[in-house]
């Protein structure tokens, strides 16, 4: 299952977000499309709140997010920072 691949990742975890969702934009979409297509489950979304939360450490840097979603500001972590993928 995904759940286990997950857990034997490792992270370097920046102060800051590389991912910058649009919150108004938020507000007004019907799907929230990028809390179904992340495969780490970074986004989700409070309806009784009307608040995205944006857990970005942990990240899988896949850009599926970027793809499925227009209004998110997604980089890179800086150098150093960010999934680090171990050989198997």
């Amino acid at each position: 299952m995904i759940e286990d691949k997950l857990f034997t990742l490792k992270y370097k975890t920046d102060k800051q977000s590389h991912l910058k969702p649009d919150l108004t934009k938020c507000l007004q979409c019907v799907e929230k499309t990028c809390t179904i297509i992340c495969p780490a489950n970074v986004y989700s979304y409070n309806e009784a709140e009307k608040k995205l939360t944006v857990s970005y450490e942990k990240c899988l840097e896949c850009g599926a997010c970027r793809i499925a979603c227009k209004h998110i500001d997604w980089k890179y972590p800086k150098s150093g920072k960010g999934v680090i993928f171990k050989k198997s």
